[in-house]
């Protein structure tokens, strides 16, 4: 009865076993398929916004507060670029490279500022800057920008040099431009008027990969299948090898008697021979 006991305590803590790893793994499972939908939300949006048609900066921003089904939306702005009040935003992956983009301001007629980016410029073979950064228009510019909304700053608290931004925080970038820089969008330069013949690279479009987020929650969903099935392999072995071991016949002990009587043969033997003599 021990070892019966024993057995089935074990048994009970490799089901227990597999029964938290499922658990694990329906919840990681659960975690992938919200992030799956959420990129699906965002291919959406992209795939909504992205080529609609350019309406005025105030009907998508009014005050200040952008909506985030308004991301992406081309706009249409006028005013002057700031470009003393320039700065770039520090390792961007573009080119093959720890790029740096080029936030430009523009100052509407309204006196607003919307933090532009222009684009991306490689870095300087020498030193820990950007290459040269070509001039904006000066004068009076149109531009058709798409709305994005700002970055957080790091979580690893890094800074940059001055002039640098590690992040596109515009409560960060608003030190540099001043108190009326819109804080809530900045925009992704799609065309300016004037055109000027040297640019920073164009910022390439986004990525329409949907990401492996439902491969992974598959994934996970047979982890946990395998995992009873494995627990169930085991006890199954465990049980098929106490049968055999129940089935085995004992080892006959036949040795010593089959001795004792061969030697009371070899005496009766020796008394008949004596009796015969």
């Amino acid at each position: 009865m021990s070892i019966r006991r024993d057995t089935a305590l074990r048994w009970a803590a490799y089901v227990g076993i597999a029964v938290a790893f499922a658990v694990a793994c329906v919840f990681l499972s659960n975690w992938q398929f919200a992030r799956n939908d959420e990129r699906a939300a965002q291919l959406a949006l992209v795939e909504r916004n992205y080529d609609a048609a350019a309406v005025p900066l105030d009907e998508l921003l009014p005050d200040d507060q952008l909506d985030p089904e308004s991301e992406w939306h081309p706009v249409v702005v006028t005013g002057e670029y700031v470009s003393e009040q320039q700065v770039v935003v520090r390792n961007r992956p573009h080119g093959g490279t720890s790029a740096f983009e080029v936030l430009t301001p523009l100052r509407t007629s309204d006196g607003r500022v919307l933090i532009v980016d222009r684009g991306w410029i490689p870095p300087a073979e020498r030193g820990d800057g950007p290459a040269l950064i070509p001039a904006p228009p000066s004068g009076t510019v149109s531009v058709v920008v798409r709305l994005r909304a700002p970055e957080a700053l790091p979580n690893s608290g890094r800074t940059a040099p001055a002039g640098q931004v590690p992040t596109i925080n515009l409560p960060l970038v608003a030190e540099t431009t001043g108190s009326a820089t819109l804080t809530s969008a900045y925009g992704m330069l799609v065309s300016e008027d004037p055109p000027v013949p040297d640019m920073p690279f164009a910022l390439a479009a986004p990525s329409e990969d949907p990401g492996p987020h439902l491969s992974y929650a598959i994934q996970w969903i047979l982890f946990a299948v395998m995992g009873f099935v494995f627990i169930g392999y085991i006890i199954r072995t465990e049980r098929r090898k106490r049968a055999e071991d129940d089935d085995q016949p004992l080892a006959p002990r036949v040795a010593g008697p089959r001795k004792r009587v061969d030697r009371d043969a070899e005496q009766e033997d020796a008394i008949l021979d004596r009796a015969d003599a």
